[in-house]
């Protein structure tokens, strides 16, 4: 395998995506990653019986005990990393760690299941990490506006809520801008359109 020579002139920057168990994470980071995926994968076992709430994702046989880990070269010199955080409530120690360093994160809501997503956005409110709220889009998901999300999860008005489809590649990219663009209004105080 060839390697490309490192450049100690390029920089890199972190972005996590996170989210309750089954939003999407995994699908996101593998659909706009320019790399095969690290992912840290387990199935799903009589295990999780009583300790993951399976029924509205029956169909989901693998969850990420871990992180799930991508990359995108946005310049010669500028690397993005993207880290998705596990879901499951018993992994969430972890989350300290994987948003060590990241500018912001992307938080997946599945709008079958609201109440998954409070944990996650209390967690970044009360890190003071900028975030994003994106509306995964499932094919047989009941479909909400923004607003709606904003008000059902208390979310305060100058945090972005997008709508996203996590397998879908420009999807996924436009979601990594607006938290980008998102988290340098927060760092610089100014504005950037919408």
């Amino acid at each position: 395998m060839d390697y490309a020579p490192s450049n100690r002139n390029s920089a890199s920057t972190k972005i996590v995506v996170a989210g309750g168990f089954g939003v999407g994470k995994t699908t996101f980071v593998g659909a706009v990653s320019e790399i095969d995926p690290l992912r840290t994968e387990a199935l799903v076992t009589q295990e999780s019986v009583g300790q993951d709430d399976i029924s509205k994702v029956q169909q989901k046989q693998t969850t990420t005990v871990a992180m799930d880990f991508g990359r995108i070269t946005l310049a010669e010199n500028l690397v993005l990393y993207l880290f998705g955080t596990p879901g499951q409530r018993r992994f969430w120690f972890m989350w300290d760690d994987l948003v060590t360093g990241a500018i912001g994160a992307v938080v997946l809501v599945d709008t079958r299941r609201l109440d998954d997503s409070f944990a996650a956005v209390d967690y970044f409110e009360a890190k003071g990490l900028p975030f994003v709220v994106a509306i995964n889009q499932f094919d047989d998901a009941q479909q909400f506006g923004a607003d709606e999300i904003r008000e059902a999860l208390a979310i305060p008005a100058h945090i972005p809520v997008i709508t996203v489809d996590a397998r879908e590649r420009e999807s996924a990219k436009q979601a990594l801008v607006r938290i980008t663009e998102f988290a340098l209004t927060q760092l610089t105080g100014v504005a950037t359109p919408a």
